[in-house]
Order: structure tokens, then C-alpha cells, then sequence
């Protein structure tokens, strides 16, 4: 297996868990707070990265070990921030929504990616990111929607989440997926039980399932993701996380109730398309080679 195949493959696995970590999201966003609902979830994944980290080769101390340790604080700080908020935005704006405009991350990494990590990016990469984010505004259906602040949590979390994997790819040169996992969870831990804390509130029995079923997935869609970022750039990463939106649309009409119209499917349509030939397009790339 290549190591684009792999990178590929690490990369659906991470969007796969993604949206099943979205669903247990939105649902216990509209019964619990946002911190709080993070500050548990970021405790598990410090848990678990420590373990990890301790039986990683050379343990602790080489987990530790970075040539950007402020670049990974702040991938720490901006991946807790991004979880807040789009905690928010579920409860607020929706889930199919927040996911649609979520979407406009991939154009904000591809633009990115070219000052701050000096990738070039083809033509026919570039106009699958632009389709995709084409078949996002059909899913959003901008004619018949109606702004109100709200809108702006998904499109904030789009940023943060954008400036994140912009610094992954960018520590994931020296880094270990190791210590990128490690930075991650710990540092993130620390900023939200800051805060998470006078939000604390009682939990229901099932509703603790619940939460430990997040905190396995963020766990794991994170590793698969920093994985893939070690494989592949930012900009054939990005079109393969289209495919979350359409399980997201699924979920929030199936799970939640929301409204599936025809632009929504029409959207949908345009997304995998796009991402299928990005795919397809890269596949070809790697057998020329």
C-alpha cells in the first residue's frame, strides 16, 4: 500500500468517525453545556494520549520532544476552541447547517496552505475545492436563507479549525503523530478545565454512555487525521472531509429531524463527485509515477 493510499485511508476513517462524533455531539449539546460537554471529553483524550504516550517508543520523554513547542500549544488551544464553538453551532444554528458551512474550511486551507506551508496546488485540485465548496452554497441554498448571528458560530469554527490543520501539517514534518496527539490533548485539557468546571452539571445515567462514546471518538478521529497529514498536504486532504457532510445530512434528518430538500441533495451530489475526483485524480498521479 502507498503511502498516498494510506493517507487516504486514514483520512475517511478520521471523516467516518467525524460524523458519528458529530451525531453524540449535537445530542448531548442540547441537554448539557458546551463546556462542560468539552472539558470531559478533553479529559478522556489527555488520558488516553498519556497511556498512549507511555507505551510509544521511548516513552514520555520522547512524546514530549518537539522543535515547535509554541506551534503545538497552539494547535492545543486552537482545536479546544474550535469545540466549543461548534458545540454552539449545533445547538443553535443546526447540525445539517453548521456541516454546510463548516465545509468552507477546505478553501480557507487550500488558500492558506500556499504562504504559510509553501505547498503548491494544481489547477485541477484547486477546481475540485471549488466545486465542492459549490455544492456547499446549493446545500445552504443562500437565496431563501435568512442571516442571523448564529451563522457565524459554524463559519468561526471553520477558521479555527482551518488555522489547526494548518499547524498540524506544519509540525507533522519533525513531529511524531505521537507528540502531536500528546500536545493536543494535554494542552487542550488544561485550557478548558480552566473554564470547564463552573459548568458543571448532573449527568443522566445513559447520557454518561453517551459521553464516553465521544470521548472515544475524538480521540481516535484526531490520531487518524494527524496521520493522515503526515501522509498527504493539506490541499488533497481537505477535499476527502466532504464526504462528512453528507453523513452529517443523513444523521440530521434521520436522527434529529431536519429538513432534507432538493438542494440539499443536489449539494450532496456535487460534494462526492468532487471529492470521488480528487480521489480518482490522485490515484492516476501515483501509477504514472
Amino acid at each position: 500500500m502507498s503511502s498516498k493510499t494510506r493517507g487516504y485511508l486514514f483520512a475517511f476513517l478520521a471523516i467516518c468517525i467525524f460524523a458519528a462524533q458529530d451525531a453524540i455531539t449535537k445530542y448531548l449539546g442540547d441537554r448539557y453545556p458546551a463546556l462542560f460537554i468539552t472539558m470531559i471529553r478533553f479529559w478522556a483524550f489527555a488520558l488516553f494520549v498519556f497511556c498512549f504516550a507511555a507505551s510509544s517508543p521511548g516513552g514520555y520523554r520522547r512524546a514530549v520532544q518537539t522543535r515547535h513547542p509554541w506551534l503545538q500549544i497552539a494547535r492545543g488551544l486552537l482545536l479546544v476552541a474550535e469545540i466549543v464553538i461548534i458545540v454552539f453551532s449545533y445547538v443553535h444554528a443546526g447540525l445539517a447547517m453548521s456541516q454546510s458551512i463548516f465545509q468552507a474550511t477546505p478553501l480557507i486551507i487550500t488558500v492558506l496552505s500556499i504562504p504559510l506551508l509553501g505547498e503548491t496546488v494544481g489547477w485541477r485540485r484547486g477546481t475540485a475545492v471549488l466545486v465542492g465548496l459549490i455544492g456547499v452554497l446549493v446545500i445552504i441554498n443562500p437565496v431563501d436563507v435568512h442571516f442571523d448571528m448564529s451563522l457565524l458560530l459554524p463559519l468561526a469554527a471553520s477558521v479555527l479549525f482551518a488555522l489547526y490543520s494548518i499547524a498540524t501539517r506544519a509540525v507533522s514534518h519533525e513531529d511524531s503523530a505521537v507528540t502531536s496527539l500528546f500536545y493536543a490533548g494535554v494542552v487542550g485539557a488544561l485550557a478548558i478545565s480552566l473554564i470547564g468546571p463552573f459548568y458543571w452539571t448532573e449527568v443522566q445515567t445513559f447520557d454518561w454512555l453517551a459521553l464516553a462514546a465521544l470521548c472515544v471518538c475524538g480521540t481516535l478521529s484526531h490520531y487518524f487525521l494527524i496521520r493522515a497529514y503526515g501522509l498527504l498536504p493539506a490541499a488533497e486532504v481537505q477535499p476527502v472531509t466532504y464526504f462528512q457532510l453528507v453523513l452529517n445530512v443523513i444523521v440530521a434528518v434521520m436522527l434529529f429531524d431536519e429538513n432534507l430538500t432538493h438542494n440539499i441533495i443536489a449539494g450532496a451530489l456535487i460534494v462526492v463527485g468532487a471529492g470521488l475526483f480528487t480521489i480518482w485524480r490522485e490515484h492516476q498521479l501515483t501509477k504514472r509515477s
